[in-house]
């Protein structure tokens, strides 16, 4: 069922302080209820996450401090897209400094969400094929350790307690899976 969307009847800056903007809409849906939904506005342009390929079977995966869980996760490459890069220079800039390869090739496959019921933040999902070592200094107190992992064997990294970013999860699934129906005759 098609739904039209609700009417935004009012839009209001709230000031909580911190990295985050907060909006509060006021909103009308199509059966004449109103109400109230608070949003997080990100800072920025979102960010990307890179699929990085060695090789048609192996993907390029990173391992790194990661505060907000106090220990090494390993996951892709990712970050935010600075002021005026494209989400393919942002992903290539992110390849060099973390793991220390560009890439001829980036695509974009798609835009990915965190929370979309209360969050505006996205996520471009890059793929990086035809790679070539090349560094560039990053933000990071130390240099990531670069691990490659072959994609037959998603079902494995999965299940491991040092992988639990979401995003690097959803982006290897669905990077596989295009890989998959591209290879089909």
């Amino acid at each position: 069922m098609s739904r039209p969307l609700p009417t935004v009847h009012r839009v209001e800056e709230l000031d909580y302080g911190g990295r985050f903007q907060v909006e509060r809409l006021d909103l009308e849906f199509s059966n004449g209820a109103r109400r109230q939904y608070e949003r997080m506005k990100p800072r920025g342009r979102g960010a990307v996450v890179v699929v990085p390929l060695r090789d048609a079977e192996t993907v390029l995966l990173v391992r790194e401090y990661a505060c907000g869980v106090h220990r090494y996760e390993l996951g892709l490459v990712k970050g935010r897209i600075d002021p005026g890069e494209t989400p393919e220079q942002a992903a290539d800039r992110e390849l060099k400094e973390e793991a220390g390869f560009g890439a001829r090739r980036l695509e974009v496959l798609r835009t990915l969400t965190l929370a979309p019921t209360y969050m505006s933040h996205q996520t471009h999902l890059v793929l990086a094929t035809e790679l070539y070592p090349e560094r560039l200094p990053g933000d990071e107190p130390e240099l990531p350790e670069v691990v490659p992992w072959r994609l037959d064997a998603l079902h494995e990294l999965m299940l491991r307690e040092d992988v639990s970013e979401g995003r690097s999860l959803a982006a290897l699934f669905i990077a596989r899976e295009v890989l998959r129906q591209r290879a089909r005759p």
